[in-house]
């Protein structure tokens, strides 16, 4: 980070390209909040929204001084695997992959299909319009609450692998609900065989 000029004093904006933009970057987001550092944003709909919006972009390397970024971690909730247990027995527990995924139809990554018991499935790419923009803040609300989110004590999220999570997270933020992030998410949660695992019809939406 500091290679690439971060310093704790200035904003920090972070954008992805291609058909999936907000993915990594909100990924890039949590790691920075995580880390410490207190301004950073994602541009809603990456470098594809910032170029039909008619913005100009640069080509080649670009000079800047390096930052002095320092890691502070804890700037973002971090659950375990047994905290994403009791989260999803006393609050709520969204995973954020596909329903096909969480009922255990499929499996493409992980070797064990299926989802953490208790859980509600709430696909993250339903935080999405069809141009890749997050959808407005009052809709997110509405999703949110109607999965329990306002009613609940504790949320938190998970996916496959902690990635796609940190874009719902993102989501809820904007929709003013903290949630912590299972970052090991479904691939840890199965290297455990004591755990149980649940399959069956998607709640939520």
């Amino acid at each position: 980070m500091r290679q690439a000029g971060v310093s704790p004093e200035r904003e920090v904006v972070v954008y992805g390209r291609g058909q999936d933009p907000m993915t990594a970057a909100s990924r890039a987001w949590w790691m920075l909040r995580w880390a410490g550092h207190g301004q950073v944003r994602v541009l809603n709909g990456g470098l594809r929204a910032w170029t039909a919006a008619g913005y100009e972009v640069e080509r080649g390397p670009r000079a800047h001084e390096w930052g002095d970024f320092t890691v502070s971690p804890g700037g973002m909730t971090l659950l375990t695997a047994e905290d994403a247990a009791s989260v999803a027995r006393t609050g709520l527990l969204l995973d954020a992959r596909a329903p096909e995924r969480y009922r255990g139809d499929v499996e493409p990554y992980d070797p064990v299909a299926g989802h953490i018991p208790g859980a509600v499935n709430a696909p993250a790419d339903y935080n999405l319009n069809e141009h890749g923009l997050l959808v407005p803040r009052e809709r997110l609300r509405d999703r949110f609450h109607a999965l329990g989110a306002d009613r609940a004590s504790e949320v938190g999220v998970y996916c496959g692998s902690g990635v796609r999570a940190a874009q719902q997270v993102l989501a809820l933020e904007r929709a003013g609900i903290s949630a912590g992030l299972y970052i090991g998410s479904w691939s840890n949660w199965i290297t455990d065989p004591t755990r149980p695992i649940a399959t069956g019809s998607a709640a939520g939406s």
